[in-house]
């Protein structure tokens, strides 16, 4: 025990190790600080390997399903346009059918009409049957960009007619 009063040499030793002492606490504080830090380090590695392990995976998973999908909307794109010829066909048959019943019964020349029209009809889902998806997409594209005003109504009143059949 160091006594300060009885020696005045005594205080500054005593400060002297205080001050020591003080240093060697500060040094163990900054090397645990720096433990710590190292460690916090390793461990926000780990989490962001395991990150990145799961963000990997992930989007691998949606790469997958996104592509499920796109077959499938494909799929079900190419069954509506199968559909949608076959429709047109049939209505082109009708249409051509009863042109004989306009001949007997309005004139040659509605009859006629009606002929023109059926043809148009069938070669409307001719041109549609040959042209692929792509195609198609492009051709629908540039509709809208030539004629928006015309596709916007057009959507409208389509959007209006599944409102009322669904209703």
């Amino acid at each position: 025990m160091v006594e300060t009063t009885a020696n005045p040499g005594g205080a500054v030793g005593g400060t002297d190790a205080a001050k020591n002492h003080f240093a060697k606490a500060m040094e163990e504080a900054l090397a645990g600080a720096r433990a710590l830090g190292e460690e916090a380090q390793n461990r926000a590695g780990g989490y962001r390997e395991k990150l990145y392990q799961k963000k990997d995976g992930l989007s691998g998973e949606a790469k997958v399903r996104s592509d499920e999908y796109k077959d499938k909307a494909f799929g079900f794109a190419a069954d509506g346009k199968t559909k949608a010829c076959t429709a047109l066909s049939g209505l082109g048959q009708a249409i051509n059918e009863n042109a004989g019943a306009l001949d007997e019964k309005v004139g040659v020349k509605y009859g006629d009409y009606a002929r023109t029209a059926a043809q148009s009809v069938q070669d409307m889902a001719t041109r549609l049957d040959e042209k692929s998806l792509d195609e198609l997409s492009e051709d629908a594209v540039e509709f809208v960009r030539t004629r928006p005003a015309l596709a916007v109504g057009m959507a409208a009143a389509a959007g209006y007619l599944l409102g009322r059949a669904f209703k």
